[in-house]
């Protein structure tokens, strides 16, 4: 998984902020859930990682914080399987909202979420505030 979130972050042109580290992961595992896709080899493949979040306005929700597909395996409908079997868990919990993000360039994506029905957001901007 660590892999696939190295290389999401370098198609994101964005390699130097991934700060976290697979001994991270371990000690925080309680704190996300992850589906996976893998190929015959058993490599993964294709992944989404979410957590469940509360927003006052709505309630009970779910942020997927990635969904990334190795690149060799693109256009074969694994992000589309992903994306179907979050929102097929957040259903199930009874989530109020499924919430992510996508950069405003990967027109494939922005694609494949209209397609889905999302919502896309022109007016909020995202803040973070680091602790490392």
């Amino acid at each position: 998984m660590y892999e696939m979130i190295r290389e999401l972050a370098i198609f994101e042109k964005a390699p130097e902020k991934v700060t976290n580290s697979v001994s991270q992961m371990e000690e925080e595992m309680d704190y996300f859930e992850c589906f996976i896709v893998e190929n015959e080899e058993k490599e993964i493949i294709g992944m989404a990682l979410y957590y469940y979040v509360y927003y006052t306005w709505v309630g009970k929700s779910m942020y997927l914080d990635d969904l990334v597909v190795r690149e060799k395996y693109r256009n074969q409908g694994i992000g589309k399987e992903l994306l179907n079997k979050i929102i097929g868990e957040a259903k199930e919990n009874n989530c109020k909202r499924l919430r992510w993000q996508v950069l405003d360039w990967n027109e494939k994506a922005i694609d494949l979420y209209t397609r889905f029905g999302c919502d896309m957001d022109e007016e909020w901007l995202n803040c973070d505030l680091s602790f490392i």
